[in-house]
C-alpha cells in the first residue's frame, strides 16, 4: 500500500516508503543535490535505469523562501527495475551548492530509537547543520557531516 499526504488539497506521493518495503526497518540511500537541473538529470537516470520516478516541488511542500524556489525540485526518488533507488534534490538560492559535496547518504526508516542513535554517533564532535526534528513533511529529518567529511541525511518516517 503505498501512503499519501493530503496538503492543502493535493495529494503528493510519500517516495520512501511503498508496499514492497513495509517490512524492512530502515534504508541507506544515495541523496543526490543540484543547483537547478534535478528534474532533467533524474529523467536521464530514469531513461538509462527505467523505473518509477516521483518528484515534488518546494511549491508542493509548502517550503519555497522565494519564487525562485517554486519549482525547484525539493525530493526526487527514482526506484529502478534492477533495485538501484536514486533520490535527488535542486539546491535553493539560499543553500550552497558545491559540486564535490553534493553527494549525502540518506538513512530512513520507521525505527526512531536506531535512526535516533544513528544520527547521535554520526553528530559526535561535528556541527550539525540541521538538527533532527519535525519538518513541514510530517517526518522527523536532521543533516550532519560525519568527521570524514561525509554528509549524511537521517529521516524517521512519521506514523501512518
Amino acid at each position: 500500500m503505498d501512503t499519501y499526504w493530503q496538503l492543502d488539497n493535493i495529494n503528493i506521493k510519500y517516495p520512501i516508503i511503498t508496499h514492497e518495503w513495509e517490512n524492512m526497518p530502515t534504508f541507506l540511500n544515495p541523496y543526490i543535490a543540484f543547483k537547478d537541473n534535478t528534474r532533467q538529470s533524474i529523467e536521464f537516470c530514469q531513461s538509462i535505469f527505467g523505473g518509477e520516478l516521483q518528484m515534488n516541488t518546494f511549491k508542493e511542500f509548502h517550503a519555497s523562501m522565494s519564487s525562485a524556489d517554486d519549482n525547484l525540485i525539493m525530493h526526487a526518488v527514482l526506484k529502478a527495475v534492477s533495485g538501484i533507488v536514486l533520490m535527488a534534490e535542486d539546491r535553493s538560492e539560499r543553500t550552497e551548492y558545491k559540486p564535490g559535496t553534493n553527494i549525502s547518504m540518506l538513512r530512513s526508516g520507521e525505527d526512531e530509537d536506531e535512526l535516533k542513535g544513528y544520527f547521535q554517533k554520526l553528530s559526535e564532535g561535528r556541527m550539525v547543520s540541521m538538527p533532527l526534528e519535525k519538518q513541514v513533511w510530517r517526518d522527523v529529518f536532521g543533516m550532519v557531516t560525519d568527521r570524514f567529511g561525509v554528509g549524511w541525511m537521517v529521516n524517521i518516517n512519521a506514523q501512518k
